[in-house]
C-alpha cells in the first residue's frame, strides 16, 4: 500500500484535520536527553511556533519532524500515517524545511529551485520555475548566479526550492534571524501569504516572541527538552511576558 492509499484509509478518523501529530518524541545524545516525551498535534493550515531558551531542544525537535535527526523513541504521524513507513526522500518532499542559513549550491537560481525534482529524475519546466520565482518576488532571477544574491534573496530562493516539492508541512528554523529588520519583515509576510494560499501547516522555531505573535496560531514552550506549555499564541505569550 503506498502513502496515498495509507492516507486515504485513515481519512475517516475523527482527527482527520490533523496534518501532523507528534507522539512522545524523544532523542538522547550521549545518554543525555535533548528532547523528552514531547507530544502535540498541528492542524491543516495552522502555524505553531516553538519558543524557549537556547538549548531547550527546539531545533532538535524540528529536525526530528522530517528525520534529519532520528528520534530515540516515539514517532510522528503525517495525516495519520507513521512517518517511518515513508522513505526519507519522500518524507522530506512532504515535510519541507527552511533553515536559518540558505544552503544553496553553486550555480544559478533556476538550478537551485529545480534541484528537488531534478534529483528525482523529474523534468521541471522553465515556466514553472519562472512562476515560482515571481511568487517569491524574484522575477527575472532565473539565470542570476547564487553568489550575487543578498541574504534576503538567498532565503527566498531557499523557500522557492522547498515549495517546488509541493510540501504539506513547512518547517521553519529561525528563517529570518540572519536578516536585517526590513528584510526580515518582508520574508515573514511572504511566508505567511504562501502558507495561506496553499493551506500549509507550518512549524516555526523562533527566539523572537514578537515574531511568534505575528506569525503563529499557537505557541509551544520548550524548556530543557520538555514541552512546558502549549496553547493559543496570545494566551501563551501573555504568560511569558508576565
Amino acid at each position: 500500500m503506498d502513502w496515498e492509499e495509507l492516507r486515504r484509509s485513515r481519512a475517516t478518523r475523527s482527527d482527520g484535520d490533523v496534518m501532523l501529530e507528534v507522539r512522545q518524541l524523544t532523542r538522547f545524545v550521549a545518554d543525555k536527553p535533548i528532547v523528552e516525551n514531547v507530544s502535540f498535534a498541528v492542524r491543516r493550515g495552522e502555524t505553531l511556533a516553538l519558543v524557549g531558551p537556547s538549548g531547550a531542544g527546539k531545533s532538535s525537535l524540528l529536525r526530528m519532524l522530517n528525520r534529519l535527526d532520528e528520534p530515540s523513541s516515539g514517532t510522528v504521524l503525517l495525516e495519520g500515517v507513521d512517518y517511518t513507513t515513508l522513505s526519507p526522500r519522500d518524507l522530506r518532499r512532504r515535510v519541507g524545511m527552511v533553515m536559518q542559513q540558505a544552503y544553496l549550491f553553486p550555480g544559478t537560481v533556476a538550478e537551485n529551485v529545480a534541484f528537488g525534482p531534478a534529483s528525482r529524475g523529474e523534468s521541471v519546466s522553465a515556466e514553472r520555475v519562472r512562476e515560482l520565482l515571481e511568487r517569491v518576488n524574484l522575477a527575472g532571477y532565473e539565470q542570476r548566479d547564487i553568489g550575487r544574491l543578498s541574504g534576503g534573496e538567498a532565503q527566498r530562493v531557499s523557500l522557492a526550492r522547498t515549495l517546488m516539492n509541493d510540501p504539506h508541512v513547512l518547517l521553519l528554523d529561525e528563517p529570518t534571524s540572519a536578516l536585517d529588520e526590513d528584510t526580515r519583515f518582508g520574508v515573514e509576510e511572504l511566508i505567511q501569504e504562501i502558507a495561506r494560499e496553499r493551506n500549509l501547516t507550518s512549524i516555526l522555531v523562533t527566539h523572537d516572541m514578537d515574531q511568534a505573535a505575528r506569525m503563529a496560531t499557537r505557541v509551544a514552550v520548550l524548556e530543557a527538552g520538555t514541552l512546558r506549555q502549549i496553547g493559543p499564541a496570545e494566551e501563551v505569550l501573555k504568560t511569558r511576558d508576565a
